[in-house]
């Protein structure tokens, strides 16, 4: 035993200091990489930035520009347009994680909505306003169709894909498939013996559901509503790409002052994403929070 745990092949290699360094931490050099190029160091610039002035030096003044009436009205349509496409893809998703797991849908239907879902909650940005609009546009696909084989012009009904509730129905595009990727494991938990102790006290489905299940996954559901908030709040390039500054939001003003016109002042702009990050940082550690919660239950 001690020569072949002597003879064993060591993990780690010897620097010419003699500082032992495992190998296995070079599979993670990649992640580290990304996460220090791509998140820690711009999100140190934009902190920096908010709290610089233009010529140079520490200042207060670009979060105080915060407290006007364009900017404070930005961040209500951009909270008001969150919170819809959160409760509308948590409500429409949940739905549709429950038709899979509980539904008694057949079961090779599951493994291809969970796939869709998967690559349709990392498609946003130029790509699906580009699609909705080739879509649904005024020149879009069914736009043109319905106009020429049945003389139904959308836009006279209110029905226009630029406007508040197209960027409402663009959201709900990755929305509801982000809410179906972590509410199903969540239903997945719910133990069967649960569901049986209920019957045999005399419970009906309702009552189970109302007294039982629906308890258990209240924390999941409140965490993944918070994660859908902050992945709606956080959706910069689809705002821009489909309604232009058309709309009043905080991503389309922030663009509008990082872009480098004359006009545009880019501390101002580092305030904008400073506060993006502050909202969405708390939406996500409150989704952190309840997840953990709801994970001591459904073990």
């Amino acid at each position: 035993m001690a020569n072949s745990t002597t003879a064993a092949p060591s993990l780690k290699a010897r620097t010419g200091s003699g500082v032992a360094l495992p190998w296995r931490w070079l599979g993670l050099a990649p992640f580290f990489l990304f996460a220090l190029l791509f998140l820690i160091l711009p999100t140190m610039r934009i902190v920096i930035g908010a709290f610089e002035a233009q010529g140079g030096g520490f200042t207060f003044q670009n979060i105080l520009d915060l407290n006007t009436d364009s900017i404070r009205s930005a961040y209500w349509v951009s909270i008001e347009l969150s919170v819809t496409t959160a409760l509308l893809g948590g409500l429409i998703g949940f739905g549709m994680a429950w038709a899979i797991v509980f539904g008694n849908l057949p079961k090779r239907l599951r493994g291809p909505l969970m796939t869709f879902s998967g690559v349709a909650s990392n498609f946003a940005g130029v790509p699906l306003a580009f699609a909705f609009i080739a879509t649904f546009g005024p020149a879009g696909m069914i736009a043109v169709w319905l106009r020429t084989e049945y003389g139904i012009n959308l836009r006279a009904y209110g029905i226009n894909i630029l406007s508040y509730w197209g960027l409402v129905a663009t959201y709900l595009f990755f929305q509801i498939p982000l809410m179906i990727l972590i509410i199903t494991p969540a239903l997945d938990g719910l133990k069967r013996e649960w569901r049986e102790a209920a019957e045999v006290l005399g419970a009906t489905a309702w009552q189970y559901w109302r007294m039982v299940a629906l308890p258990i996954l209240f924390p999941a559901l409140l965490g993944t509503f918070a994660l859908l908030f902050a992945n709606a709040f956080g959706a910069v390039a689809t705002a821009y790409a489909l309604t232009g500054p058309q709309l009043n939001i905080v991503p389309i003003k922030l663009f509008a002052q990082i872009r480098g016109d004359v006009l545009g002042n880019p501390n101002l702009g580092y305030a904008l994403a400073f506060g993006m990050i502050v909202i969405t940082g708390i939406a996500n550690g409150v989704y952190i929070w309840l997840r953990t919660r709801s994970e001591r239950w459904l073990k």
